[in-house]
Order: C-alpha cells, then sequence, then structure tokens
C-alpha cells in the first residue's frame, strides 16, 4: 500500500506567549522594511537578506512559492507591540516524502538573542510534528554563520554534513551549506527541551 502524503501546507495564525506567526503578505512590508533596516541588518555577508526597499519583492517571491504549494512563508509579529519584526518559512515541501525545510528566518536586530526565536521555531516545529505529521524537518545554513550552527543545534537538531559549493551568495561567493535535521521520534525530546528553553 502506497503511504498517504501529508497535508498540504495551509495558511493560518501559529499562537505563542512571546510571539505569533502570521501569513506573510504585502501588508507587512512597512514593519519589515523597518526591522530589517535597524543596524543595516541585510547587509550580513552570511544571509541573503533582502534591502529595505526590495521587501515588496521579497514578500511576492515567498508568496509565488506558497501558490505552488512549496512553501508556507510567515511573518514574526511582537506580540507586546503588535507588529511585525522578522519572517520564517516552511520550504522545499515534499508531502509525499512527508519533509519540509524550516528557515529563511531572520529578526530584526533588537529582537535578536531574546525568547523569539526560539518560541518561532517552537510553533513550525509543532505544527510540522503534531498538525502535518511529517517524519522529517531539516535546516541548513552557511558553514561560515557560526550564529546560526550554533542556534540549529541548540534546537536539538543533528548535524548531517555539508554540501559543498551548494549556492552562489549575492556578492557572488559560492558558500558551503551546512544541512541538520529533525526526525519524528527525536521530537518528544526536541519539545520537552524547548519548553524548558521558554520556561513552560
Amino acid at each position: 500500500m502506497i503511504p498517504k502524503p501529508s497535508p498540504p501546507l495551509i495558511p493560518l495564525i501559529l499562537h505563542g506567549n512571546h510571539v505569533e506567526l502570521h501569513p506573510l503578505s504585502r501588508a507587512h512590508a512597512g514593519d519589515l522594511s523597518a526591522a530589517i533596516a535597524v543596524d543595516d541588518l541585510w547587509k550580513l555577508g552570511v544571509s541573503d537578506l533582502p534591502r529595505p526597499v526590495a521587501m515588496e519583492a521579497y514578500i511576492d517571491e515567498a508568496l509565488v512559492l506558497q501558490s505552488a504549494g512549496k512553501a508556507l512563508p510567515f511573518a514574526i509579529i511582537d506580540k507586546s507591540a503588535g507588529r511585525a519584526v522578522g519572517s520564517t518559512r516552511f520550504g522545499n515541501f515534499e508531502p509525499a516524502h512527508r519533509r519540509v525545510e524550516i528557515g529563511w528566518t531572520w529578526l530584526g536586530t533588537p529582537w535578536q538573542r531574546t525568547a523569539f526565536n526560539t518560541e518561532a521555531k517552537y510553533l513550525l516545529l509543532a505544527h510540522a510534528f503534531e498538525s502535518l505529521g511529517l517524519n522529517r524537518v531539516e535546516f541548513k545554513t552557511d558553514v561560515l554563520n557560526g550564529r546560526s550552527r550554533k542556534a540549529i543545534l541548540r534546537l536539538g537538531a543533528l548535524e548531517e554534513g555539508v554540501m559543498r559549493r551548494h549556492m552562489v551568495m549575492r556578492d557572488g561567493r559560492v558558500r558551503d551549506t551546512v544541512y541538520y535535521s529533525i526526525i519524528a521520534g527525536e521530537w518528544p525530546a526536541v519539545k520537552g527541551n524547548l519548553l524548558r528553553m521558554l520556561g513552560r
């Protein structure tokens, strides 16, 4: 018997204590442009982040992938301020294989090193494993991005290896990419660790 694919990615709001993840739309462009402009975050060399003036195009590209059923992009909403301060998404969705990637994540500088990223990842992982019934969630990052690599390991993901000369960056540099994953059987332990990190 052929295994059933996972359910499709359907836009929805994911609710946390510190953040909410709202389906990304052009209505978030102003907030996101302001957030990414702080400290010129978009110039960070190890991430291909959009310029503030290109935020609407960045959103439109994400929504094209959403329309194709391959991605579900979110705005990260600061609940206390009621505005978007970053973005994240499900991408490279393969329902037949019950697999998705979590990535394209960034937060404006004032919201980094807070509970926001941890809670956003918790909300995405819980939805992936508990609602979509996925087998595997993938993460990837630039081999040079030490902060991102530490953050992914801190979630409880397993480092799987390096894809050499994997991507051409906006500045022309050819990057090596590190792959990580969490699989369904690991989710209960990862969930418990994330809840402890969030003080729940």
